[in-house]
């Protein structure tokens, strides 16, 4: 539903809004950890997590500021092609790199994800470049995430961390120069500024919880619920075309979803479900 957060704050400028996520986020972040007694968590980072979390600190402030520019300019449709593209960045890295294995039925799951996606891609006059940019970004950030020794808060506190000075500084300069939006434009953007921190750090941290602890086939299938629910903004609220190849692409997507969810209950009905694999595993 975040698109319909982003047009709220249509009138702040895309790197301001960018930077109070990022700092806000912090914020919201550190305050969480010191209230559970781990105000010193950051101890715990050495030197090889650090430039780890800098390399994914780098990827979701990428993808942050791509996305609030997409939403922004009015592309809700492909910000959705990006991020239904994203659980097959993430199902091709957790086959090629660690070796996970789908059975015959979610490959054929995956074939029509794959056929759909391909679809949406092909309806547009260009190479979607905002919905690869968000996809690879995001994918990659996931697979790095799931394989790092680092739980899913103090990841992202230091991850918001390594950018709240770059952030806080770039505001003041706004401030400066008088162009900053904060404040500026009454009490209901301000405030809506601020909970940034909160809309921001409470899904990511959710998903890297997840990412360390389900295998990349089935992190890449939940995703398909966030697009799903941009593209329906896209089409019905936004009023973005929607022809008959998108349609039939997003049925392609859907069918796949549906071949998933059966098999699995399945599985579990026969007694063949697996414990969720631990931090790094190749379970599938």
């Amino acid at each position: 539903m975040f698109p319909l957060y982003i047009k709220l704050l249509s009138a702040v400028p895309t790197l301001q809004l960018l930077a109070h996520r990022a700092m806000w986020c912090a914020v919201i972040v550190w305050l969480w950890l010191a209230l559970h007694g781990e105000a010193s968590w950051w101890r715990r980072i050495d030197a090889h997590t650090l430039w780890t979390l800098t390399f994914t600190a780098v990827l979701v402030s990428f993808n942050w500021g791509l996305y609030i520019w997409a939403i922004n300019a009015g592309h809700v449709i492909e910000t959705s092609l990006g991020y239904y593209m994203t659980p097959l960045v993430s199902v091709l890295f957790g086959v090629l790199l660690l070796r996970e294995r789908p059975t015959r039925w979610q490959w054929l799951a995956i074939a029509a994800a794959a056929f759909g996606v391909a679809s949406l891609a092909f309806a547009s006059d260009r190479l979607p470049w905002i919905a690869l940019g968000l996809a690879f970004s995001f994918g990659t950030y996931g697979l790095v995430r799931k394989l790092l020794p680092v739980e899913a808060l103090e990841g992202l506190g230091f991850e918001s961390g390594l950018l709240f000075l770059p952030c806080l500084g770039y505001l003041l300069w706004c401030e400066l120069q008088g162009t900053g939006a904060f404040a500026h434009l009454g009490i209901a953007n301000t405030l809506l500024i601020v909970a940034a921190g909160a809309v921001t750090a409470t899904p990511l941290a959710l998903f890297t919880y997840a990412a360390r602890r389900i295998p990349m086939v089935t992190l890449g299938f939940l995703q398909y619920i966030a697009p799903t629910l941009q593209l329906l903004l896209g089409v019905f609220v936004y009023l973005e075309p929607f022809g008959s190849d998108r349609m039939i692409a997003f049925g392609c997507i859907w069918f796949g979803l549906a071949i998933y969810s059966i098999e699995s209950i399945v599985r579990q009905l026969r007694g063949g479900a697996r414990a969720p694999g631990k931090p790094g595993s190749a379970s599938g």
